[in-house]
Parts: C-alpha cells; sequence; structure tokens
C-alpha cells in the first residue's frame, strides 16, 4: 500500500541516520562499519546543559570482523557524541563479547543476552541489529551462492524469507524454478543458513 499522505506544514524534529558499510579484506575476512546519528534540528535541553541544533546528541560506531561463514572474530564500539559524556561510553569492552557470536545463527538473541539492558548501550545494541542482513547483502553472489543452480547448491537462503521469495510464489517458480514449491505439494516451508560456496559475482 502507499505511504500515508504527508502533512504539507509538517516540522521536522528529529533526524535519525544509520549507515552501514562493509568491505572485504585481503585475508579473506570481511568488515562492517555500522554507524548511527540522532540530530535535532533545534537547540536541546540535555541534563549536562544545551545542545545546538545540528550537533548530534547520538553519534556512535559499531565495528565487527567476520570470516566468510559470518563468525565474528572481532567487534568493538565507539561513542564519539552521548548525552552523558563520561558515563554512556563507560560500558567496558561489552561489544568485544559479540566474538565467536554467527550472524545468521541466533545472532539476535545472544545480542540481548550479552549486551541487551543495562550490560550495554540501547542504541548501539539496536545498531547491531542491523548487521546480519546487511553484512548477508554484501557478501551475495560473491561468498554466499545466492542463485542455487550448481548441482551442489544448497537451497539459496532467501527463499522464504520474505513474502515475496515464498517457496509457492510466482517469483520463486520464475527466477528459482529448481526451489519451488506448489502450495498443495504438503511441504512445509523451512528456513536455511546461507551457504558460503564460492560464486561468480552477482545480486540476490
Amino acid at each position: 500500500m502507499p505511504l500515508p499522505s504527508s502533512e504539507a506544514t509538517r516540522l521536522l524534529k528529529h533526524r535519525r541516520q544509520i549507515d552501514v558499510q562493509i568491505y572485504a579484506r585481503d585475508d579473506g575476512l570481511w568488515e562492517a562499519d555500522a554507524r548511527l546519528s540522532d540530530v535535532k534540528p533545534h537547540d536541546s535541553r540535555l541534563a549536562i546543559g544545551i545542545r545546538p541544533g545540528g550537533e548530534p546528541i547520538h553519534d556512535m560506531m559499531l565495528r565487527i570482523v567476520v570470516d566468510r561463514e559470518l563468525t565474528i572474530v572481532a567487534s568493538g564500539a565507539e561513542s564519539l557524541s552521548v548525552p552523558y559524556p563520561g558515563h554512556c561510553g563507560e560500558h567496558g569492552d561489552a561489544y568485544g563479547s559479540l566474538v565467536g557470536l554467527n550472524l545468521m545463527r541466533g545472532f539476535r538473541q545472544a545480542l540481548r543476552e550479552r549486551v541487551g539492558g543495562a550490560l550495554g548501550c540501547t542504541h548501539i545494541t539496536e545498531l547491531a541489529q542491523v548487521l546480519p542482513t546487511a553484512v548477508v547483502q554484501a557478501m551475495a553472489g560473491e561468498v554466499i551462492d545466492t542463485r542455487g543452480t550448481s548441482e551442489t547448491s544448497t537451497r539459496p537462503f532467501q527463499i522464504d524469507r520474505c513474502h515475496a521469495l515464498r517457496s509457492d510464489g510466482p517469483a520463486v517458480r520464475t527466477h528459482y524454478p529448481r526451489w519451488f514449491r506448489p502450495a498443495n505439494d504438503g511441504a512445509m516451508p523451512q528456513a536455511s543458513a546461507p551457504s558460503t560456496t564460492q560464486t561468480p559475482r552477482g545480486t540476490p
């Protein structure tokens, strides 16, 4: 359905931006840099005083390094601008505890267990939740087999993970005919982890 219509006289009060950039390294590992910023166009009264409009309330970065199986081998966070200087960043090496987690195997649940609530920073933890799909998108077709056409291929991970790519839908029937399953065949759709078989470059 279309977006609700916007009111011509609406007034911008807050802008949150999330930026994720992912890099392939020469050593075969991949780096993901995620950054979150909150900016108000007007002066804000914080507990520590006035934060001028245009200066970020939050500006935080999270970097993880993953291998080709999407397991985190290094992780850390940095708070560049916070509402409570001297306190917000004092969570120790909390985000280093993400090392060993796999982005496609219970990552978000493990994230909550390791850095949720008072164990970490609300905003950095929220930022971390976007990483699985972003990293998968970066690796798609280069590290992760998204076509599933070879004899040894497993089912492409994206099938049955969204409405458009349901296994009994027309998109799968057209673009992934090998993996199309009619709705009346009695088989229940099952999600699968991405295959990390090397394939030619491409997009999902």
